[in-house]
């Protein structure tokens, strides 16, 4: 996403144990900690709460303050990930709140929520709705009561209804992804507070033991109408290479896929009626409202391609992070320098940039889509997100972007992510953006030969690196350097 995921401030007896079992819920970054406590049950003729039915509202547990237990200040002490978080939009719009610019308005019946997406950006059409048990209001979230989670291109926001509390993952431009809670209650003052250990504990994949680094969590599972995990999917973890097939267990999902199949939907009661999945799947939904109450949300959908984009985000931004730890870390390492001058030195010695580049390379992957499930059928969204999201970022001359969408073999029209004019990938270290810009220029350029990326085709190497070079000065630079060393010979 970040919505941040945190644990009751008193510990419950195995909590750990539980919010980390991943198996036992689908969750994702803007999810938080997982566990398994029990839910108000969500029966075959289950329905959300009429008024004045729903629970008490709960306040959440108070933002965690800084600590220096965090294991990232002693193994990433280059990062800094304690330090206070500035190149967010969390941040920034904190900043706004202090200094009086910004005041959010609490309206009910969703508290803070529509006034804080209309602050960072965020279009109601990006409504995604997940009803495994997930983040510290695992007792009120159901089939019949599902999590909203929102999002953009940077920044996720998840709330609960009923619940004091919402939660934020936001991609910091230097530190990754940053975890936030907001009391969401109407005398509140209305602030975000941070999150560190309680969020990390699960959303880093050696829980904190070392070697991790902080990560967005999107799974998928198969669960009962209570949230709680029956049986796990040969798939959990979700990535852009994970087939449709296997997607989306514990989520709602709105639009229409054709004839493919997916995970989203179910609702049953025992694994007993797993057993034949065809006689309980739901698809090509233009509207949730015969799921479930749908008049507390934003919208009466969760977005079938607003999911793919998220997923997609997910992918690329946990890749990013992980460079940026781990190559900064090193190259600190070997100059033993202060964080400050780390960024004087963009030239490597040989063996630290053909361990970087190794590392580096699946991002390049990622990005140009080389690996990513293809759709078999068209794909369609009833929430208005794919216009939302087509309107955004920079155009070419001819009015090309790479944000166009494709939805008939693939997401994208042009195969390479919009994410490379995030924030995030721009605070990559210089050497690092140097060889994926230099990867990108030979595979689109086809001197790249043949391999992982044999099916890009002509045209769509020819219009991505014109887009490309139109739209991102840093890699048109790039690309002249780089034609000053091709050889005469043919292109193979």
């Amino acid at each position: 996403m970040v919505p941040t995921m945190s644990p009751p401030s008193v510990p419950l007896p195995g909590i750990r144990a539980r919010r980390c079992a991943r198996w036992q819920a689908v969750a994702i970054a803007t999810l938080g900690m997982l566990a398994a406590r029990p839910g108000w049950s969500a029966g075959p003729s289950a329905s959300a709460p009429s008024d004045g039915e729903y629970p008490p509202v709960q306040e959440g547990p108070p933002p965690q303050t800084r600590t220096s237990a965090l294991s990232y200040d002693s193994e990433y002490p280059v990062i800094g990930y304690s330090a206070t978080p500035m190149n967010n939009p969390i941040a920034r719009l904190q900043a706004r709140l202090l200094s009086g610019e910004v005041k959010l308005e609490f309206k009910s019946p969703r508290g803070y929520l529509d006034s804080v997406l209309k602050n960072l950006g965020i279009d109601p059409s990006s409504q995604m709705l997940v009803y495994s048990k997930s983040s510290l209001q695992v007792e009120w979230v159901n089939a019949a009561a599902p999590r909203a989670i929102y999002f953009n291109d940077n920044t996720y926001v998840a709330w609960v209804q009923a619940i004091g509390l919402l939660e934020f993952v936001t991609m910091d431009g230097k530190l990754g992804p940053v975890f936030y809670t907001m009391t969401n209650q109407q005398d509140s003052t209305g602030g975000f507070g941070r999150e560190i250990l309680r969020c990390l504990d699960c959303h880093d994949k050696f829980a904190l033991k070392g070697g991790g680094v902080p990560m967005f969590l999107v799974m998928s599972n198969y669960v009962d109408v209570n949230g709680l995990t029956l049986k796990p999917v040969a798939v959990r973890e979700v990535t852009d290479e994970t087939p449709l097939a296997l997607r989306w267990g514990g989520w709602y999902v709105s639009g229409h896929q054709g004839e493919q199949v997916h995970l989203g939907n179910i609702q049953v009661h025992t694994a007993l009626e797993l057993e034949n999945l065809d006689r309980v799947r739901r698809g090509n939904l233009t509207s949730l409202a015969a799921l479930l109450d749908t008049k507390p949300y934003l919208t009466d959908k969760s977005d079938i391609v607003a999911l793919l984009v998220f997923e997609h985000q997910s992918t690329v931004y946990n890749l990013i992070t992980r460079i940026n730890f781990k190559v900064r870390s090193r190259v600190a390492r070997e100059f033993n320098a202060a964080p400050a001058a780390v960024a004087l030195h963009n030239r490597l010695n040989p063996k630290t940039a053909a361990w970087m580049q190794k590392l580096t390379e699946p991002l390049v992957q990622a990005m140009l889509f080389a690996n990513a499930t293809p759709l078999t059928d068209t794909v369609t969204s009833t929430s208005g997100f794919d216009q939302w999201f087509q309107a955004q970022g920079p155009r070419d001359k001819a009015g090309r972007s790479l944000r166009q969408l494709d939805l008939r073999t693939r997401l994208f029209k042009y195969p390479l992510s919009y994410l490379v004019y995030s924030p995030a990938f721009d605070g990559l270290p210089d050497y690092v953006r140097d060889y994926v810009y230099g990867r990108f220029a030979d595979i689109l350029s086809g001197r790249d030969g043949p391999g992982t990326f044999a099916n890009l085709s002509a045209t769509d190497r020819q219009a991505t690196m014109e887009i490309l070079a139109a739209t991102k000065p840093e890699f048109a630079r790039t690309v002249v350097a780089r034609r000053r060393t091709y050889t005469a010979a043919p292109r193979s």
